[in-house]
C-alpha cells in the first residue's frame, strides 16, 4: 500500500551493534511526566513504537544526584532503584519492534539542585544557567570531579544497559548539559587540558564517549548529541567550530544527533520558522563522518524527508513535536494514508508541559499524555454504546473534535455552525501574522469529517433553544465559543475599567474580523499574556499604526516563556518600533488617551492615544446552553437526554484545551456520569519505604 517513492524511509539503519527497522527516529523529548509518572510515560512511548517509529528515546535522564533540575520532572537513573521504571518504558517500546534509547544527562550548572541541595558544578565558577535565574553559583570542577563524573556516567550507562536500552546517549546539546558547557567558550574559562583550544574543550566529550563504548558498546549503540550552533557568532559555539569538532571525533560515536542551541532555537515555533528550518545547519555534516546522522526540523512532509535522505543531508528523520502530534506518522506513510497525518502546528503547547511540570499535551492530538491514565489511543476509539443521535452546535476546535470522535465511534451526528465557515477561532487566528500553520487544526478535522456518511454539516445555521428542542436529538453538545471582553476585565482589573463616551475601544475579535482603529495612535493593553497581544501589536505595526503595548507583566506575551518564543516576540516588536510599557495596569480610557498605573507603586501616567485595543479576558457564549437548561422539564417529551457545555463556551482557554474538551465529551458520552466523587483517571502514588527510625522530635 506504500507509495514506492517513500520506500527509502523504510530502509534499516545500522547504529553500532543494533539496527533500526526504518529511518523514523523519535529524538529525546521532554514530557512533564518523567520519574513522577513512570507508567504513563512508558505507555506514551509504547504508543509511538506502535505507530512505527524505528527508534523511540526517553527525555534526558539525570545520571547522578549531584546534578538534578528541580522543578523540572525528567527521567532519573541515579541508582538501581530507577531501573524498574526505566525497564517498563523499554518493554513498552520493544513490544512493537522499535529500538529504545536513553539520553544520559549531567546538567551541571544548568540545575541548582533544589531537591538534593548539592553544590552544582561546571567547567568554571559561574552562576547557574537556569531558566529562572536561581541565586546560586556552580563551582569549577577539579580533576577529581571530572574523574568522578566519568565514573558516574559509566555507572549510569551500565544501568541503562541492564534496563534493556538499545541506544545510550552522550549528551552535549541545547546549552543544557555539562558537556555543552565544557565545549562552549561562553562557559569554559579553564586554562588546563580541558579548556582553551577546541581539542581541549572536546576532551571530556571524547572521554565519555570512549567510556560509554567501553562498558555498553558491545550491546548498545552509542549516540552523541550536540548542538551545531548557539546562533551567537564567535562568542558562542558556532557552525564552523562544530564542524571542526566532528572532524576530531567523527567516527567515534555510532550516530550523530545534531541540533541547535538553545532549546528555543532547536524547537522554534511555526510563528517564526517553517518546516525544515535547520537544514542549512545540518547540510554537510555527513561529509565529515562515516556514521549516520539524525537531525530535526519539525518534519511533517514525507516528500521533504525523502529529499533530505536522497540528497545525503540526513540518514534518519528526527522528530519530537511531529511524533507528539501524530504518533502514527510512520505507519500512515507506510500504509499510504498520508492525508490522515495529524500535522504538527508548531505552537509548542507540548513544551509548556515541561515548563509547568504537568503531563504533556498537544493541540492536534488530544490523547497525548492520556494514553495510560485515561486509556485513550490516538487511532482507536470505542464504538458507540447506543443508537442515540447527537447534535453538536458550533464548529470551532471543540465542536470539530467532538464531531470527529463521535463520528469515528459510529454515532449519527449533526454539526451546526451559525457562520459560513468551519473552524471558529482557529480560522480567525490562523490569518494573523505567523499563525497560518494553525489552520491544520481545522483542515485535518474537516477533511476527515467530509468522508463520514454518518456526519452532517450545516453552515449558516444559528439555533435557538426552541429549535434544538424540536430536532429530536438525544444528546446536544454546545460548543459556541467565547468573545473577548471590551471592558478591561482580566487579571489586574477584575472589575470593568471606566470608558468615557466617544472613546474608540476594540478587541481582538474586531481586528480578526477586519476592523481597524480609525486613528493612528494605538494603545494595545495586554492582560492576557499569551500570544494574542504580541501578534496583534505586530499586525498593527506592520500596517503602519503607531503602537504602544502596555501590560501589567514584566515583558510582552509573558506566558510564551513556556512555549520558548517570548524573546522572539519581544525582539520582533522592538524591531517594528512598538513602544513597550511593562508593569502598567489600565485605569481608564477616554477619546484622547488612557490612564495607566504602575502595578507596584500605583503612580499614574497619561498615555495619549486615539484608540485602545483590549486583549484581556473572554466571556463564554453560553446563552443557548442556559436556555436549554431552562426547558429541562420538557426534555423527556422532546427525546432529549443530555446537554453539555464544552470548550470555550464552558471556560475559555488555549485551543489545545478546546480540542481536549471535545474529545473528552465524545469518549465519555455513553460512559458513567462523572459526578466528581472519584478520580476519573489512573495515577501512580509513591510507595512508602519502611520507616526504620522514629520521626524527628
Amino acid at each position: 500500500m506504500r507509495d514506492p517513492r517513500y520506500d527509502i524511509l523504510f530502509e534499516p539503519v545500522r547504529i553500532g551493534p543494533v539496527t533500526a527497522k526504518n529511518r523514523f527516529y523519535q529524538v529525546p523529548q521532554c514530557n512533564g511526566m518523567g520519574y513522577r509518572d513512570p507508567t504513563a510515560h512508558a505507555t506514551m512511548r509504547g504508543i509511538k513504537a506502535e505507530g512505527g517509529w524505528g527508534v523511540v528515546c526517553t527525555e534526558q535522564a539525570e545520571i547522578h544526584h549531584t546534578s538534578e533540575i528541580t522543578p523540572f520532572i525528567e527521567q532519573r537513573i541515579w541508582d538501581d532503584q530507577d531501573i524498574p521504571a526505566l525497564r517498563r518504558t523499554v518493554d513498552a517500546i520493544h513490544a512493537h519492534g522499535a529500538l529504545a534509547g536513553i539520553e544520559l544527562a549531567y546538567n551541571g550548572m544548568n540545575g541548582s539542585n533544589l531537591y538534593t541541595r548539592e553544590v552544582p558544578m561546571g567547567p568554571s565558577h559561574l552562576p547557574v544557567a537556569t531558566f529562572t535565574h536561581d541565586p546560586y553559583q556552580a563551582r569549577a570542577m577539579d580533576k577529581r570531579d571530572i574523574a568522578n563524573l566519568r565514573r558516574w556516567h559509566k555507572a549510569a550507562a551500565l544501568r541503562a544497559k541492564r534496563a534493556g536500552f538499545d541506544i545510550v546517549y552522550v549528551y552535549a546539546a541545547h546549552g543544557l548539559g555539562t558537556l555543552h558547557h565544557f565545549l562552549s567558550r561562553r562557559f569554559n574559562q579553564r586554562s588546563d587540558e580541558y579548556g582553551g583550544s577546541l581539542e581541549n574543550r572536546t576532551r571530556l566529550i571524547r572521554e565519555l564517549i570512549e567510556d560509554t563504548r567501553e562498558v555498553v558498546g558491545d550491546q548498545c549503540g552509542v549516540v552523541f548529541r550536540m548542538s551545531l550552533d548557539e546562533l551567537m557568532g564567535p562568542v558562542g559555539l558556532h557552525r564552523d567550530e562544530a564542524h571542526d569538532l566532528i572532524g576530531l571525533i567523527g567516527d567515534l560515536p555510532d550516530l550523530w544527533d545534531v541540533t541547535l542551541a538553545g532549546w528555543e532555537n532547536d524547537s522554534t515555533t511555526s510563528r517564526f520558522e517553517q518546516e525544515g528550518y535547520q537544514e542549512p545547519f545540518v547540510t554537510g555534516i555527513k561529509k565529515l563522518t562515516a556514521k549516520p546522522v539524525v537531525g530535526v526540523g519539525r518534519f511533517t512532509s514525507p516528500d521533504l524527508m525523502v529529499r533530505l535522505v536522497r540528497q545525503g543531508v540526513l540518514d534518519m528523520i528526527g522528530a519530537a513535536r511531529p511524533s507528539i502530534a501524530d504518533p502514527f506518522l510512520p505507519r500512515k506513510v507506510e500504509e499510504g494514508r498520508i492525508e490522515d497525518i495529524r500535522e504538527c502546528i508548531g505552537c509548542n503547547i507540548c513544551v509548556s508541559g515541561d515548563f509547568t511540570m504537568s503531563p504533556i499535551r498537544c493541540t492536534q492530538n488530544p490523547t497525548m499524555g492520556e494514553e495510560w491514565r485515561r486509556g485513550w489511543h490516538p487511532e482507536k476509539i470505542a464504538p458507540k454504546g447506543s443508537d442515540d443521535k447527537v447534535l453538536v452546535i458550533g464548529a470551532g476546535p471543540a465542536g470539530l473534535e467532538a464531531t470527529l470522535a463521535l463520528g469515528q465511534r459510529g454515532y449519527e451526528v449533526m454539526l451546526a455552525e451559525a457562520g459560513r465557515e468551519l473552524g471558529g477561532r482557529v480560522s480567525l487566528e490562523s490569518r494573523l501574522p505567523g499563525l497560518s500553520a494553525w489552520n491544520r487544526v481545522r483542515d485535518y478535522r474537516v477533511f476527515r469529517l467530509k468522508q463520514m456518511a454518518n456526519v452532517q454539516i450545516c453552515l449558516d445555521s444559528p439555533l435557538s433553544a426552541d429549535d434544538v428542542m424540536g430536532f429530536g436529538f438525544e444528546h446536544v453538545a454546545v460548543a459556541t465559543g467565547a468573545h473577548w471582553r471590551r471592558d478591561g476585565v482580566a487579571r489586574w482589573a477584575t472589575l470593568p475599567v471606566p470608558v468615557a463616551a466617544g472613546a474608540e475601544v476594540l478587541t481582538p475579535d474586531d481586528l480578526m474580523q477586519g476592523g481597524r482603529p480609525q486613528g493612528r495612535q494605538v494603545l494595545l493593553y495586554d492582560d492576557d499574556h499569551y500570544y494574542m497581544g504580541g501578534v496583534l501589536a505586530e499586525l498593527l505595526a506592520k500596517e503602519g499604526y503607531e503602537v504602544t503595548l502596555a501590560t501589567p507583566a514584566a515583558d510582552v506575551s509573558n506566558w510564551t516563556h513556556a512555549t520558548l518564543e517570548q524573546a522572539r516576540i519581544q525582539k520582533r516588536l522592538l524591531q517594528l518600533g512598538v513602544r513597550l510599557r511593562p508593569h502598567r495596569g489600565l485605569l481608564g480610557i477616554d477619546p484622547e488617551g488612557a490612564q495607566l498605573a504602575c502595578v507596584f507603586t500605583g503612580d499614574e501616567e497619561r498615555l495619549p492615544c486615539t484608540a485602545t485595543v483590549l486583549v484581556t479576558a473572554k466571556l463564554p457564549h453560553d446563552a443557548l446552553y442556559h436556555g436549554l437548561l431552562a426547558q429541562q422539564a420538557h426534555w423527556a417529551e422532546a427525546g432529549l437526554r443530555s446537554v453539555t457545555l464544552i470548550g470555550d463556551a464552558n471556560a475559555p482557554a488555549p485551543i489545545a484545551a478546546a480540542v481536549y474538551a471535545g474529545h473528552k465529551y465524545a469518549r465519555g458520552l455513553d460512559g458513567p456520569e462523572d459526578t466528581g466523587d472519584s478520580v476519573p483517571f489512573l495515577r501512580e502514588v509513591a510507595q512508602l519505604v519502611p520507616w526504620t527510625a522514629a520521626p524527628p522530635a
